[in-house]
């Protein structure tokens, strides 16, 4: 009892309340703000794992930050208390990892391994707080320890004649500031607790989430219909230069947005309508990306071009659409023409160029595939994928380029390979997931001879245009679109 009494005593000092109160408000503030956050590896991005900076609000909800970028706060989760989770996220990599991770969730596999990691970094973090808390209470115990000693010699110092032994001082400080710190130090670790409980207690509910969109709510506006409504075709082709068939013979009734597009005669549109015996609507054009092109206004030829998309919604009823982007998106052609001019471009500065670019791009796909994916007639959609251009162990006119530039080196050849099967690996694995058909082009790369002596499949050096498709590597393409689309009954082949 007479320990009881000494902590109830000690309770009532003043001192002794204030350093109580300091230790739980700034021992908890501090912990907060000097722990670290912890790194984790999940679905192939390096994450931080923490919490917030404490506020002045009695509860808010968890945050997800995007390094560089912005924060979102999760919506409908509200946590109690100064804890509350904070997970940074950024940039976003692009590696095998990752790949790993999205062709699980492709396959519908629950995302439990990275859910795992971050409680996991969490709760790491959650134990350096918890040590940073003790020694920020154990360090103002001692200022006020301290504090305390000095004033009490003071005090001892003015009596006179008080004859106070000083071994008999020091029991009773030594006594008085062991109770101090113990009171101080369970306040702070209690709160510290109820702290932790009500964060978990307040995050229960993003056990269900699947996804970032789950934590953060979605936040997709897909292109309004424009244009007039187009009835009578069975299909529409949307994308870039390689299916609008760049370098091709002109339409004879081509209008000014056909001609600015540069859509041929030999499109992809023109030969699978020809190959189903129906109409097909060609929508794409030369040099559109889904930012500029699919989703949005493409300025090309003095012409705006109104966003694919939505002439695709004016549309009635299409029973298929047929997408090629990706190349225009990455800037592939300078990328191309860069390791053309120097003679080694495998270097960190054009790898990490890349790797943003292709990062932009996997959020601007996902739009565009949300957009394919809500259309209301529910077409079929093909998605086209990227070809190599060349072989590494190629050696024509194609590879050594133009004289004044050291051309491509085999490391080269193969480098441009790696990064189109990293393009083709955005492309599969998003199609994938909504249930879209994958085409992969049948193409020959360039310094490769004809097996059927039709000539080769795409455009050289020598061309206008190169390594866009010829009208035989467009015929080429063909049939392996018309083959996931279907040929309607009563309609020849060929």
């Amino acid at each position: 009892m007479s320990r009881l009494d000494g902590f109830a005593r000690e309770l009532r000092s003043p001192l002794t309340i204030l350093l109580v109160v300091a230790s739980v408000l700034g021992g908890i503030w501090a912990a907060v703000l000097l722990t670290p956050h912890q790194e984790v590896q999940a679905l192939g991005q390096q994450l931080s794992v923490g919490a917030q900076p404490p506020s002045t609000t009695l509860s808010g909800p968890p945050r997800i930050v995007q390094v560089g970028n912005t924060s979102l706060d999760v919506p409908d989760v509200t946590i109690y208390g100064p804890l509350r989770p904070q997970l940074s996220i950024g940039p976003v990599q692009r590696n095998e990892s990752a790949g790993r991770a999205l062709s699980a969730l492709a396959e519908g596999r629950s995302p439990e391994r990275a859910l795992a990691a971050i409680v996991d970094g969490f709760e790491r973090w959650y134990a350096w707080a918890t040590l940073v808390l003790v020694a920020v209470v154990l360090g103002l115990c001692g200022v006020v320890g301290s504090w305390r000693v000095l004033a009490v010699l003071r005090r001892t110092a003015r009596r006179s004649g008080a004859g106070a032994r000083p071994a008999r001082i020091a029991r009773q400080l030594s006594r008085r500031l062991t109770r101090a710190t113990v009171l101080a130090l369970t306040a702070a670790l209690l709160a510290w607790g109820i702290s932790g409980v009500l964060a978990v207690a307040g995050a229960r509910e993003l056990r269900d989430a699947r996804s970032l969109t789950d934590l953060t709510g979605a936040h997709h506006v897909s292109p309004s219909p424009v244009g007039p409504e187009v009835s009578g075709v069975r299909g529409v082709v949307i994308g870039d230069s390689r299916v609008a068939r760049l370098g091709g013979p002109t339409l004879p009734d081509a209008s000014p947005e056909d001609l600015a597009c540069a859509r041929s005669t030999d499109s992809l549109a023109r030969q699978v309508g020809a190959a189903i015996g129906d109409e097909v609507l060609n929508l794409a054009c030369s040099g559109a990306r889904i930012t500029a092109g699919l989703r949005a206004p493409q300025l090309t030829g003095g012409v705006v071009v109104p966003p694919q998309i939505g002439r695709l919604k004016q549309v009635e009823d299409p029973a298929f659409v047929v997408v090629a982007v990706g190349p225009n998106d990455l800037n592939w052609t300078d990328l191309i023409g860069y390791c053309y001019a120097v003679i080694d471009c495998a270097d960190n500065f054009t790898a990490g160029e890349f790797r943003y670019r292709l990062a932009a791009f996997d959020r601007d796909y996902a739009d565009l595939l949300a957009d394919l994916a809500t259309l209301p007639s529910r077409p079929r959609v093909v998605v086209v994928t990227s070809y190599d251009v060349l072989r590494p162990d190629a050696s024509c006119a194609a590879v050594r380029g133009p004289l004044q530039f050291p051309g491509l080196t085999p490391a080269e050849v193969q480098l441009l390979a790696d990064r189109n099967a990293e393009l083709n690996e955005v492309l599969t694995t998003g199609a994938h997931r909504y249930g879209f058909d994958v085409v992969d082009p049948p193409l020959a790369p360039l310094c490769t001879p004809s097996p059927d002596g039709l000539g080769p499949d795409l455009q050289s050096l020598d061309d206008q245009h190169p390594f866009h498709p010829t009208g035989v590597g467009e015929l080429r393409l063909t049939i392996p679109v018309v083959d996931r689309i279907g040929v309607p009954a009563g309609v020849p082949p060929g």
